[in-house]
C-alpha cells in the first residue's frame, strides 16, 4: 500500500505505521503533486487548494484522502465524489485552541483589550475601561458541533447564557433550529459563527442579520469568511451599527491590504490564527490518521468520513 504523508507527522506516525506501507514523505504543497502520483492514500494539510487539486487529479491510484482540516470546503468535493474517493476530516483536531481563541475573542472585546494594547504601544497609562461583563450575558453560537459545544461549555463557565443552532435541535437543552435563530439575533450579545461552509450558510450573515443586531452586540467568526457578507459588514461597522466584529477567517485570505474590514472601527483580524494556537495539533492529528489507517486496512468505516455533496 503506498501512502504520501507530510513532513509535519513524521515524528508522530513513523514508528506505528504498518511494515507494508510505502511511504513517501513530502515536505510541503509544492511537493504534494509529485508525491501523490501512484499512491493509495494522501494526507494533505493546508496547502494550497490549487496544489491540492492537482494532486488528487493526478493520483489515479487515490482512494481515500485524509486532512488535518475541520472544513473542507478548499478542497475538490465533486472531483472526489465523482471517483469514488473517500474524504476524511480533522474534525475535533482543533476544538481545544479554536474554542479557546473564540472566548479570547469575547473577553477581549468585554474587557476592551484592543484600547490597552494600543496605550501600550503609545507608552500611555491610560485607563480603558471595560465594555462588559461576561456573566449572564448571553452568547448565540451557530454551528453547535465540536467546536461551537466546546465554545460553548467555556462560556457557560464564565456565567454566560448560551444558545446553540444545529441542523438537528431535538432533544437538546438551550439548542435551536437553523430556521429559529434569526428571529432571535437581536436578543444575544455575542454571535459567534462555528458552522461549515456549505451552500445553505454561505452570506448568512449579511445586511438583515446585521441590522437585527444589538448596537452593543459583537461578531466573532472562527469559521469560514465565506459565512460573512464582508461588504455589508464593514458597512455597518463604519456605521457603528453593532460594537465591532472578531475575524480570524475573511472570504479571501490573505486579506487584501486595502480591503475595507482594515479600515473598520473596532474589527480585529486576526489572520486564520486560531487553529493554529496550539502545539499538539500534529500530534492528535497523527494518532488520528493510525487509527484510521487501521480501519481502512480492515474495510472498517473511517472517523470523520464527510458527505461529498453536503459538504461536512
Amino acid at each position: 500500500m503506498k501512502v504520501a504523508l507530510p513532513e509535519l507527522l513524521r515524528p508522530h506516525v513513523a514508528g506505528a505505521l504498518p511494515s507494508d506501507a510505502a511511504v513517501t514523505w513530502y515536505a510541503d504543497g509544492t511537493e504534494v503533486g509529485a508525491a501523490a502520483r501512484d499512491v493509495e492514500v494522501l494526507y494533505v494539510h493546508f496547502w494550497e487548494p490549487s496544489q491540492i487539486a492537482t494532486a488528487i487529479d493526478g493520483a489515479a491510484q487515490l482512494r481515500w484522502v485524509a486532512t488535518t482540516a475541520a472544513g473542507v470546503d478548499f478542497l475538490p468535493l465533486a472531483t472526489m465524489r465523482e471517483r469514488g474517493i473517500t474524504l476524511t476530516s480533522g474534525a475535533g483536531l482543533p476544538t481545544i485552541p479554536v474554542a479557546e481563541f473564540a472566548v479570547l475573542c469575547v473577553l477581549s472585546a468585554a474587557k476592551n483589550l484592543p484600547a490597552l494594547v494600543r496605550a501600550h504601544d503609545q507608552h500611555a497609562w491610560k485607563q480603558a475601561p471595560g465594555r462588559s461583563e461576561l456573566y449572564e450575558s448571553r452568547a448565540l453560537i451557530v454551528g453547535y458541533g465540536a467546536i461551537g459545544q466546546a465554545i460553548g461549555t467555556l462560556l457557560t463557565a464564565f456565567g454566560a447564557e448560551v444558545t446553540g443552532v444545529r441542523r438537528d435541535p431535538r432533544g437538546t437543552p438551550g439548542v435551536i433550529g437553523p430556521s429559529a435563530w434569526r428571529p432571535r439575533v437581536g436578543e444575544y450579545d455575542w454571535l459567534i459563527l462555528a458552522a461549515a461552509a456549505t451552500p445553505e450558510t454561505r452570506g448568512m450573515i449579511g445586511r438583515a442579520e446585521l441590522a437585527a443586531m444589538r448596537p452593543s452586540a459583537y461578531l466573532v467568526n472562527i469559521a469560514r469568511g465565506a459565512l460573512v457578507d464582508e461588504a455589508a459588514l464593514a458597512a455597518a461597522l463604519h456605521a457603528n451599527e453593532i460594537a465591532g466584529a472578531y475575524l480570524d477567517v475573511t472570504t479571501q485570505e490573505p486579506l487584501p491590504p486595502d480591503h475595507p474590514l482594515w479600515r473598520a472601527p473596532n474589527a480585529i483580524i486576526s489572520g486564520h490564527s486560531s487553529g493554529a494556537a496550539t502545539t499538539r495539533m500534529a500530534e492528535r492529528a497523527g494518532a488520528l490518521f493510525l487509527d484510521n489507517l487501521d480501519r481502512y486496512r480492515r474495510a472498517e468505516t473511517l472517523r470523520n468520513t464527510i458527505d461529498l455533496t453536503r459538504g461536512y
